[in-house]
C-alpha cells in the first residue's frame, strides 16, 4: 500500500468556529481545524454529492465514513497567509509560537442573547458570546487561508466513486453553519513530495508506506493531538470528547439523535507539545498521531 500526499489550501470566506469548551458565557474556538471536524465535513459533502444520503437506513453517511477511515487521512489545518512574492510560499501561523499576537490577528467574537417573548427581553442566563477565526486578519485585513495535507491510498479510493477533491471546492466546517459560518473554498491543491517541507518546517521527515508517518527531531512540536503513551513529549494534555451521531444509539439503545452520543477519544497531548528526543509518529484515523515505539525503528 502506497499513499499519495497532497497539500491543500482553503480560502476562509466566513467566520469559523471549532468548538473548544465554554468559559462563563464565552464559547471558545480552537485556533485550528481538527481532523475530526475535517473528516465530518468531507464525509457529508461527498455523500451528498453521490446522492447516498438515503441509501442506508438510520445512518446515511456510514458507507462513505468507513471508506474514508481506511483509505484517507490528513493533518490538522492551520491558518496561513499568502506571502507577497512569486515563490508560491505560505506563512503558516501556529498559535503556540506567539499566542498573544495570534489572538490579535486571527480571533474575534460575536455576542448575542436569546429573547423572551412577548416581553422582548433577554432570557435569564442566555447571554452568550461565540469566538471565531476571522476570514481576514484583524491587523492588516489580509485574507485568511487554511493549510494542511491529505494522504490518500489512490489504489483503493477511486476518484470516480469518491470525489474527495471535488468536495474541497466548497466546504462548511465547524459550528454555526446554519448562520453561514465555516465556509471554505479551495484555493490550491497539489501533489506533495518527500523533498518538500511539511508546513514549511525543517527537521520533519514524511513517510508514505503502510500508513502516513512523520519523524520529528528533538524539540520539534507535534502538529496534532498525540497519544499520551508517548514518553518523549512535554506539553499540555486534554481529553478529546465530542458529540456524534450513532444510528444504533448507546448501550441502552437511546440517544440516537444527532449530537446526543458523547464519544471519548482518550486523553492526548495538545498540538504544540514538544518532543524531547527524535520520535516517529503514525498519522491515524481522524488525524491523531500515534507514537511508534523506539525499538521498532522505522515507521510501519
Amino acid at each position: 500500500m502506497t499513499w499519495t500526499a497532497y497539500r491543500v489550501i482553503l480560502r476562509l470566506h466566513t467566520p469559523l468556529h471549532i468548538g473548544w469548551g465554554r468559559i462563563s458565557y464565552l464559547q471558545r474556538t480552537r485556533p485550528y481545524v481538527t481532523g475530526r471536524v475535517l473528516r465530518g465535513a468531507l464525509v457529508s459533502r461527498v455523500a451528498r454529492n453521490k446522492g447516498e444520503t438515503g441509501e442506508v437506513a438510520g445512518d446515511p453517511y456510514r458507507a462513505v465514513s468507513k471508506t474514508f477511515a481506511q483509505y484517507l487521512t490528513f493533518t490538522y489545518f492551520y491558518p496561513a497567509l499568502e506571502k507577497e512574492n512569486e515563490s508560491g510560499e505560505w506563512e503558516v501561523c501556529f498559535p503556540w509560537k506567539d499566542e498573544a499576537r495570534f489572538r490579535r490577528r486571527f480571533l474575534s467574537s460575536y455576542a448575542a442573547a436569546s429573547l423572551e417573548y412577548p416581553q422582548q427581553t433577554a432570557a435569564e442566563g442566555l447571554l452568550y458570546e461565540t469566538e471565531f477565526i476571522t476570514p481576514h486578519t484583524l491587523d492588516e485585513g489580509k485574507p485568511v487561508y487554511l493549510l494542511g495535507y491529505i494522504f490518500v491510498d489512490e489504489e483503493r479510493l477511486k476518484r470516480d466513486k469518491y470525489d474527495w477533491q471535488g468536495a474541497f471546492r466548497r466546504l462548511q466546517l465547524g459550528g454555526e453553519r446554519g448562520y453561514g459560518w465555516g465556509e471554505a473554498r479551495l484555493k490550491n491543491l497539489r501533489h506533495f513530495s518527500g523533498g518538500d517541507k511539511l508546513f514549511g518546517l525543517d527537521k520533519i521527515e514524511l513517510h508514505l508506506d503502510k500508513r502516513p508517518a512523520v519523524t520529528l527531531d528533538k524539540d520539534q512540536p507535534v502538529l496534532a493531538h498525540t497519544d499520551t503513551k508517548a514518553g518523549s513529549i512535554a506539553g499540555n494534555v486534554e481529553p478529546m470528547v465530542g458529540r456524534e451521531w450513532h444510528a444504533e444509539g448507546d448501550e441502552e439503545g437511546k440517544r440516537k439523535h444527532i449530537g446526543q452520543h458523547l464519544a471519548f477519544n482518550d486523553i492526548r497531548f495538545a498540538p504544540g507539545s514538544v518532543v524531547t528526543q527524535e520520535s516517529v509518529f503514525v498519522i491515524g484515523e481522524g488525524g491523531y498521531w500515534q507514537p511508534v515505539p523506539p525499538q521498532e525503528g522505522a515507521p510501519p
